[in-house]
C-alpha cells in the first residue's frame, strides 16, 4: 500500500520537474511580485508609515517585510489551488479509468496528490524566502540560528496544512470538471476574493465590516497570521498599524487551518468515493 502512495507522489513530483517551462513560471512569478512590486511600492510606503515613536517593545518593519508573507500566501494559494489540474489531465487522457479501477485505495490517489502539491509549496517557499533575503526582506530579525531553524519549522507547518486545505478542495473541483478551462474559470473566480479579502498586502482593520468579518473566516488570514508570527515576531508595528500576536492567537489561527483543512478532506473523500470516470 505505501508503495502505491509512493508511486502517485514521485509521478506528479517527476511532472512537475520534467515540465521545465511551468517549474520555471512557478518559481520567477513571485519573486518578480516581490521585486517589483514589493521594492516599488515598499519605497513609498515606507516614507508615509515611518512613526514618530515606535511603540514599547515593538519592531519597525518595512513594507517589502510585511508583503514578503503575502507573496508567500500568494504563491501557496496559486499552487494549491492548481495541484488537482493533474487529476483533470488523467480524466481527459483515460488514465483515470484504469487508475479507479485498480486496486489502489481511492484514498491513495488522494493523499499522493494533495502531499505532491504540498511538496511543490515548499519548494517554492523555500526559494521565496532565500530569494527575500537576498534583495532586503527583514526576517528572523536578530534571532538565533536555532530560533530560525524553529521559525522555519512554523512557517511550514503553517503552509503545509493551508497547502492541503486548498489542494483537497482543487482534487474536488477537477474531479467535477470535464475541461481545464472550466477548471481555470473555477480557481480565478475564488483566487482573487481570498487574496485580497486578507492580511497579505495590507491591514485588514480598516476594511467595511462585512469584508472584515470575511477576512477572519478567510484561510488565508490564518496562514499569513502565522508566517508573520514566525518570520517577524509577535510584536511590531508597519504600514501604520500595531500588530501584536499572542501564542493564543497563533493557536486559534493553526486550529481554524486545521478545521478548514479537515472539512476539505472529508469532502474530497466523499467525492473520490462517488466517482466514475467512464
Amino acid at each position: 500500500m505505501a508503495m502505491e502512495f509512493l508511486t502517485i507522489y514521485w509521478r506528479d513530483m517527476l511532472r512537475f520537474f520534467r515540465f521545465r517551462g511551468l517549474l520555471f513560471a512557478s518559481l520567477v512569478q513571485p519573486a518578480l511580485w516581490m521585486a517589483f512590486f514589493g521594492v516599488a511600492m515598499s519605497s513609498n510606503f515606507d516614507r508615509f508609515s515611518m512613526p514618530a515613536a515606535l511603540p514599547p517593545g515593538a519592531l519597525f518593519v518595512p513594507y517589502l517585510t510585511f508583503m514578503a508573507a503575502g507573496v508567500i500566501a500568494l504563491t501557496t494559494l496559486f499552487t494549491s489551488l492548481f495541484g488537482g489540474i493533474s487529476l483533470l489531465f488523467d480524466k481527459n487522457w483515460g488514465l483515470m479509468r484504469e487508475i479507479l479501477a485498480s486496486p489502489i485505495p481511492r484514498s491513495h490517489l488522494l493523499l499522493g496528490i494533495s502531499l505532491s502539491g504540498m511538496t511543490k509549496s515548499y519548494i517554492q517557499v523555500v526559494i521565496i524566502m532565500i530569494f527575500g533575503l537576498l534583495i532586503g526582506v527583514r526576517f528572523f530579525p536578530g534571532a538565533s540560528p536555532l530560533h530560525i531553524v524553529v521559525a522555519i519549522a512554523g512557517i511550514l507547518l503553517f503552509v503545509g496544512i493551508f497547502s492541503l486545505g486548498f489542494l483537497f478542495l482543487s482534487s474536488t473541483i477537477s474531479m467535477r470538471m470535464e475541461t481545464p478551462e472550466g477548471l481555470q474559470g473555477v480557481i480565478t473566480l475564488l483566487s482573487m476574493p481570498i487574496f485580497f479579502v486578507s492580511n497579505a498586502l495590507y491591514p485588514v482593520n480598516t476594511f467595511p465590516w462585512a469584508m472584515q468579518a470575511a477576512s477572519v473566516a478567510n484561510p488565508l488570514t490564518h496562514m499569513v497570521t502565522g508566517i508573520r508570527y514566525f518570520a517577524i515576531g509577535p510584536d511590531f508595528y508597519a504600514l501604520g498599524g500595531h500588530y501584536i500576536t499572542t501564542p493564543l492567537d497563533l493557536l486559534l489561527s493553526l486550529g481554524a487551518l486545521l478545521a478548514f483543512a479537515g472539512v476539505m478532506f472529508a469532502i474530497a473523500w466523499w467525492t473520490f468515493k462517488k466517482a466514475v470516470v467512464t
